[in-house]
């Protein structure tokens, strides 16, 4: 074989140049960066947005008495002075949203006297008396507005009235009917 034969058949069998031990480090610690996804900085995308919520609350009341009417039974004047209305305790619930200092009202205003054709009851003699935070007792007038309760603020507030008759030998028999206006208000 000649020389240049000889050269050609070595290279071909030496096979890849010599790889350095410090080559070969760096090879390895690169393949594991690359594993571990470590070869260069993540950048993560992010936008911010903003949502405003808004929400209106108006003043608002809501009454709600536990009975529609009431009754007196018939009673001896003189074993019965004042008689007790058979629906006693009556319930009744004011419910209002108002301003953290708005004043919540109630009151009641009889349309006129207890009437029977033509006989009367003056509406004064019909009372009540109240349970609850809030609830005051009073007297039916047919004038003046009474108050029947006040508060301050939104809130719901439950109690109880309980009326009563003053009775007389005065009055005239008959059926007696009378209407009474409760308002509650909340500004």
């Amino acid at each position: 074989m000649s020389q240049k034969q000889l050269r050609r058949t070595e290279r071909h069998q030496s096979g890849p140049p010599a790889v350095t031990p410090w080559a070969s480090r760096l090879a390895a610690v690169g393949g594991a960066l690359l594993m571990l996804g470590l070869a260069g900085p993540a950048h993560a995308a992010t936008d911010t947005k903003t949502l405003t919520v808004n929400a209106t609350v108006s003043a608002t009341a809501s009454l709600t008495l536990g009975s529609g009417s009431i009754n007196f039974a018939a009673a001896n004047p003189t074993t019965t002075p004042s008689i007790a209305a058979s629906e006693n305790p009556v319930s009744v619930t004011a419910n209002a949203q108002t301003s953290a200092t708005g004043a919540v009202t109630l009151t009641c205003l009889a349309g006129g006297d207890l009437t029977a054709g033509s006989d009367t009851i003056a509406i004064s003699n019909v009372t009540w008396t109240a349970t609850g935070s809030g609830f005051v007792a009073g007297t039916m007038n047919k004038t003046t507005a009474q108050s029947a309760g006040s508060w301050t603020g939104s809130a719901s507030h439950s109690g109880t009235f309980s009326y009563s008759l003053a009775n007389s030998w005065s009055y005239a028999s008959g059926s007696y009917t009378a209407t009474i206006t409760y308002t509650l208000t909340a500004p």
